[in-house]
């Protein structure tokens, strides 16, 4: 059984334990990993993710009256009532702040969102760089756009994108960029998605890592990370007033010499670092689409050298597992996500997986950190309906 057959059943279940009714239908969004292109979707830069095969699915039945119930698999997930009128900014708080400001937002898009019954479940791991929030976004956009009649096409899936955006950036009150929700709602099955943040254009990038004899290991610290603490909005704070001072648009526009004219250190290694990432992305693309992904590893490990000196959102967990990861063998590696915990990568070959995910566990206890987990993930599709 696949993670969406699976989630999508857990979902069923815990939709008639909690409201005692059965589902209209059953969505599944994925989570995600970025190969590289880290803290540049709020600057109009270019970022290289692919969706996961694990999923968050909800099963949702169309209301007849304007109430909305949502409901969670997770024990720490309190259930939550209210009215299609409770749902904007400051009405909703905690999980349900994720579900419940996507079908705001998704009525605000203009869809004639219904009341209804939603119950979610999911094996994307809370709090490690994968984007469980945006899979529970999309996950719920999609169910509630097609309750509402809508048509699942192109021009559907980018209202989706903008309002799990907005639902993140003014219920939630996480200052995200795009690249999230447009991965879970356009990703290709073995494909990374090239993402141009500005206007969210995105070209497919054929990985082909199967062919060269290489695997992407996600190592999950097990720090969980929470983006609305203030981190990140402080560091999207310093790119605004960096794009400010150099009378840019988006930070993403800057070139090395702006960088120099910056007389704040601080400012100045933020932006070192969102016009070094911006490169990268466009170096590993080259590769990957001539077949050389197994030169990208030089690439991921200066990706994450970046993010822990200028723009200071690594963690110690973090910095131990991914030079553990490289010292067993991995062709690169580097954190994910948001950063101050959650998940690394490393680039491996297929025989290396036993050694590397021994390696950072050796680490980790050494350093007497919390024992990580490691999976090798595969590129999977986009949100859908799964029944």
């Amino acid at each position: 059984m696949s993670s969406a057959e699976e989630q999508a059943e857990l979902a069923v279940a815990e939709l008639r334990s909690a409201w005692g009714v059965q589902p209209d239908g059953v969505w599944a969004a994925p989570g995600r990993v970025n190969l590289i292109g880290e803290h540049v979707d709020y600057n109009g830069g270019r970022c290289l993710p692919l969706a996961l095969t694990r999923v968050t699915a909800a099963a949702a039945r169309r209301r007849d009256d304007d109430r909305v119930r949502l409901a969670s698999t997770d024990p720490s997930a309190a259930p939550f009532e209210g009215t299609l009128a409770d749902l904007g900014p400051g009405a909703v708080s905690g999980w349900a702040a994720y579900a419940a400001g996507t079908l705001w937002a998704v009525q605000q898009a203009g869809v004639d969102v219904p009341g209804m019954d939603l119950a979610v479940s999911s094996d994307v791991p809370l709090g490690a760089g994968l984007s469980s929030s945006a899979s529970l976004e999309a996950a719920v956009a999609i169910a509630a756009a097609e309750l509402a009649g809508r048509d699942d096409d192109e021009a559907l899936r980018h209202l989706l994108i903008r309002a799990a955006i907005r639902a993140e950036n003014e219920v939630v009150g996480a200052g995200t960029g795009g690249m999230d929700q447009t991965v879970a709602l356009l990703a290709e099955e073995g494909s990374a998605l090239l993402i141009h943040t500005r206007d969210l254009r995105t070209e497919p990038v054929h990985l082909g890592l199967a062919e060269a004899g290489l695997e992407l290991m996600v190592i999950d610290t097990r720090v969980s990370h929470t983006l609305a603490d203030g981190q990140y909005a402080e560091r999207r704070a310093d790119c605004d007033e960096a794009a400010r001072q150099l009378g840019l648009e988006w930070l993403s526009d800057a070139g090395p010499a702006d960088v120099e004219r910056l007389a704040d250190p601080r400012l100045r290694a933020r932006a070192r670092h969102v016009v070094s990432e911006n490169q990268r992305v466009d170096t590993v693309v080259e590769l990957v689409r001539a077949g050389r992904v197994a030169e990208i590893g030089p690439l991921l490990d200066a990706s994450h050298a970046s993010l822990r000196n200028d723009y200071e959102v690594s963690a110690v967990e973090l910095d131990v597992v991914v030079a553990a990861a490289r010292e067993a063998g991995a062709l690169g590696a580097r954190m994910v996500g948001g950063g101050f915990g959650g998940s690394a990568i490393a680039l491996i070959r297929p025989g290396d997986a036993e050694a590397v995910g021994d390696a950072v566990l050796a680490a980790c206890r050494q350093r007497g950190l919390a024992e990580p987990v490691t999976l090798t993930v595969t590129s999977g599709p986009a949100a859908r309906r799964i029944c």
